[in-house]
């Protein structure tokens, strides 16, 4: 397969700012609700390389799967520790959301002349980054740990279900893992089947 640079170039942006606006939505909220950890580690700013993990991102750019740094969450500094968790948690899936609402906004107003014009350019750097910023989103709330969705639903379940759910943390990744694998090499796309549907719903209505 070709290597394409053009592509590369084009999905950078998005993927550095969705990324970036998911983690400092994370630190942001958490200093918002009374834990400033994020905060004294250098997390609570709008800059790519507080937030980016090098293999992450370079998974991402080159395998389509890879992650941010995770922000640090001390939930025992919260007024509510229960609720204001949920609250960071869900904080970086919703500012994709809303990314991807002001992308869309931008998207439509651009002027494209010609398939070489530069407003076309820009408007399928925009298309992309509405697409990664909506896929960021529904991929991190699938309720498997280490993802925000896992987290949400610890913190709404009644405190022994919830306990008896933070059991399958340990092997969260490996079952994460276990459904990108089955996607690549089985041809079995599980993660496609769950938040496919609505990324493509949401690409219509914006887009």
């Amino acid at each position: 397969m070709d290597f394409d640079f053009r592509s590369l170039l084009l999905n950078l942006p998005g993927i550095l700012f969705g990324f970036t606006i998911h983690e400092f939505a994370h630190a942001w909220s958490a200093w918002k609700l009374g834990d400033d950890t994020a905060a004294r580690q250098g997390r609570l700013t709008l800059n790519p390389l507080a937030h980016l993990d090098p293999l992450g991102t370079l998974l991402i750019l080159f395998a389509g799967f890879g992650w941010a740094k995770p922000v640090p969450v001390n939930p025992a500094q919260f007024r509510n520790p229960r609720r204001d968790d949920v609250l960071v948690t869900a904080a970086g899936p919703a500012s994709n959301l809303l990314t991807a609402g002001i992308l869309a906004i931008l998207f439509q107003l651009v002027p494209i002349q010609g398939t070489d014009s530069l407003g076309s350019t820009f408007s399928e750097v925009l298309y992309r980054g509405i697409y990664f910023n909506l896929l960021l989103c529904f991929f991190n709330l699938i309720p498997v740990f280490p993802l925000d969705g896992a987290r949400v639903v610890r913190g709404l379940l009644p405190l022994n279900q919830a306990y008896a759910f933070s059991r399958l943390e340990p092997v969260g990744p490996l079952i994460l893992l276990a459904m990108i694998a089955l996607g690549s090499y089985a041809n079995i796309d599980i993660l496609g089947r769950l938040i496919g549907p609505p990324i493509h719903l949401l690409m219509g209505v914006l887009t």
